[in-house]
């Protein structure tokens, strides 16, 4: 703890910092962030902009910054990153930005950061291109947690020939994240073709009777393959999933 005052009184260190260090999170104008939990549960800790100032997710994001050289951000509007570029450009001139505007996601790192390396793949699988943002959500934060991420896109069943013509490839992954919307029918199709992890991602597109992703929830729940399902829409959680399923198979190959 001394070390760490003395690094404060000397300018090398600064108070959000040394919070990080001694409490696991720092305070800002915006509210708690969690500095530990990427130590504490393997997975990084994310500024969820819904609900949030644009103000208040840039002083999140620039907490997280300062006191992990990273920040990541989801649901952004584009002046939620307008306002984090700027945030940053004063607080972190060195720090290089990822804006994706279609999945709505941001990244943030500066040149200290050092990206996890894991030895395992996560294939991330879309039934349709309306599919594409949650499952932009989750290849970012499976990557983020330093797995390697393959896309496979536009194979849904309405026409199961574009997916069984990716099978050989689907089966070569560690992991695979299968997202759907509508009645959700893909991912129970591919864990039964394969033998590897399956996590179901119901996404939000349909309409009528079930739409907004219910119908694609019930179905993923009801599946008769071995599959796990989260939420709709939850690419967070499904990403996060992955990252520590190639975790563990990173770590089962280094014993």
């Amino acid at each position: 703890m001394r070390e760490i005052l003395e690094a404060v009184a000397a300018g090398e260190l600064s108070p959000a910092a040394a919070e990080a260090e001694l409490a696991g999170y720092a305070t800002g104008d915006a509210g708690r962030f969690d500095a530990a939990r990427v130590q504490r549960a393997g997975v990084p800790e994310a500024v969820l902009a819904e609900g949030k100032t644009a103000d208040e997710v840039a002083d999140l994001v620039a907490t997280s910054v300062e006191t992990t050289d990273r920040g990541i951000a989801t649901r952004l509007e584009p002046g939620d990153a307008a306002a984090v570029r700027e945030r940053l450009a004063e607080d972190a001139p060195d720090a290089t930005v990822r804006w994706d505007e279609r999945s709505r996601w941001l990244v943030a790192e500066t040149p200290a950061f050092e990206r996890p390396d894991l030895d395992a793949e996560v294939g991330v699988v879309t039934a349709g291109t309306s599919d594409a943002v949650p499952a932009g959500e989750a290849a970012m934060v499976a990557g983020e947690m330093g797995a390697t991420v393959y896309r496979v896109d536009d194979v849904g069943v309405a026409s199961l020939a574009r997916a069984i013509d990716r099978l050989d490839e689907l089966r070569e992954r560690d992991v695979l994240i299968v997202a759907a919307g509508r009645e959700g029918a893909l991912p129970t199709v591919i864990a039964g073709l394969v033998d590897v992890p399956v996590i179901g991602l119901p996404v939000s597109t349909g309409y009528g009777h079930a739409g907004e992703g219910e119908a694609a929830l019930s179905g993923m729940l009801q599946s008769c393959t071995a599959m796990t399902t989260v939420n709709v829409d939850a690419g967070f959680t499904a990403g996060a999933q992955a990252g520590l399923i190639a975790r563990q198979i990173d770590a089962a190959g280094d014993t």
